[in-house]
């Protein structure tokens, strides 16, 4: 996008990429299919230290240009749920798209191109730097490249399969430019095998929930797996999940489980029996068996007390996870290059003119459903107008 951008305005453009598969994320994601944007982005959708620094590139590339884009290459697409917008088709025709453009703005692509040194010529002090000059020498393995800007647009470090390396965070290093803690964001959460054990034949079981940590809640699927929980919900969560601290749970946030209770306080049914009406029975059987405080019995056992403290137990269902599935299954790497270095409208660094970061190396991150890619098309449309 950045290349594509900087070539339309008669720029000079070299792209240089490790990888020997062009834009391997774009064609793995949303199934193969391209989650490509979400039509319901705003600020909001996003992780970062400073929460505001993404207003203004996406301000100023939305989703409908994205979409008027697509729509130039006649690429059709189609919405799923919570403004998700997919290819038709399969990925393919995103990285065709994007390819073509950049063929036709006139930018050179070398892949399978490994990058060696960086060396920059910093202006003369009291010089102010001219946009033209070149600043950058840059040497990799498919011969050496001078420039008056040098664009990283490396990624972070989830799926490592796809390529992704530390490279861009070395980059910020080399120019003492601060980086916020990583982590894996949009990523299966993992339980001690001891404490998860109860649970681990459960693989497979889906319910529909409402998972909450702080502040921030997500109402969707929840996917039970041998090591943990996964599904829209627990990844969606996973980007705000702080290590040692609970999640909570609420197993059932259609019903009223107090009053429902109350209701049945004459029935006999076995307290696990009447919430398969809810659950899978396999699921039900369990987690009545590790209720805390309190036994599965005849729902005419209970008494006003421990009918509260089975309501209470289901609408705030506590874990503590021990972990994430970690880099190699997280969509995405939470934290980065701080944006306090950088200019909001160009991404430009502050204190090294000419040096842009762009896309997911950078501390600002989308929750699920397209906004990621999103942040990749604004931030790198910001550059691409300002290199």
């Amino acid at each position: 996008m950045c290349a594509l951008q900087a070539g339309q305005r008669g720029r000079s453009v070299v792209l240089l990429d490790h990888a020997k598969k062009l834009a391997e994320k774009i064609r793995i994601s949303g199934g193969g299919r391209c989650n490509f944007t979400n039509i319901n982005t705003k600020p909001d959708n996003f992780i970062s230290n400073n929460p505001d620094f993404c207003r203004s590139a996406l301000a100023r590339y939305t989703p409908q240009h994205f979409i008027d884009l697509l729509k130039k290459h006649h690429i059709a697409y189609h919405e799923k749920t919570l403004g998700q917008l997919f290819c038709d088709d399969e990925s393919d025709a995103i990285i065709a798209m994007l390819r073509g453009e950049c063929e036709a703005a006139g930018v050179k692509r070398f892949m399978s191109c490994e990058i060696g040194e960086i060396n920059y010529a910093a202006p003369a002090e009291n010089e102010s730097p001219k946009k033209e000059e070149h600043k950058f020498h840059v040497s990799t393995s498919r011969g050496d490249f001078n420039s008056a800007s040098l664009v990283i647009a490396t990624g972070g470090l989830s799926i490592p399969k796809t390529g992704a390396t530390p490279y861009g965070y070395h980059v910020a290093e080399q120019f003492g430019i601060p980086i916020t803690k990583l982590k894996p964001g949009l990523v299966p959460l993992t339980f001690a095998p001891d404490d998860w054990k109860p649970y681990a034949d459960l693989t497979g079981v889906s319910l529909d929930v409402a998972v909450s940590f702080g502040k921030q809640s997500f109402r969707e699927n929840m996917l039970v797996t041998h090591r943990g929980l996964s599904g829209p919900a627990i990844l969606q969560i996973s980007s705000y999940w702080q290590h040692g601290e609970p999640l909570h749970i609420n197993l059932l946030p259609d019903c009223d489980m107090l009053s429902l209770l109350t209701e049945q306080k004459a029935s006999k049914k076995l307290l696990s029996n009447y919430l398969t009406q809810w659950f899978p029975k396999n699921f039900s059987d369990v987690w009545c068996a590790q209720m805390t405080q309190i036994e599965n019995r005849p729902l005419n056992q209970y008494n006003d007390k421990e009918r509260k403290l089975i309501a209470a137990q289901l609408h705030d269902w506590q874990v503590t996870p021990s972990g994430t599935a970690g880099y190699s299954k997280a969509e995405v790497t939470c934290g980065g290059i701080d944006t306090r270095a950088l200019s909001s409208k160009t991404m430009e660094c502050l204190e090294v003119p000419g040096l842009f970061f762009i896309g997911e190396v950078v501390d600002v991150t989308g929750q699920l459903g397209g906004f990621n890619f999103q942040w990749a098309w604004a931030s790198g449309y910001a550059a691409g107008q300002a290199v």
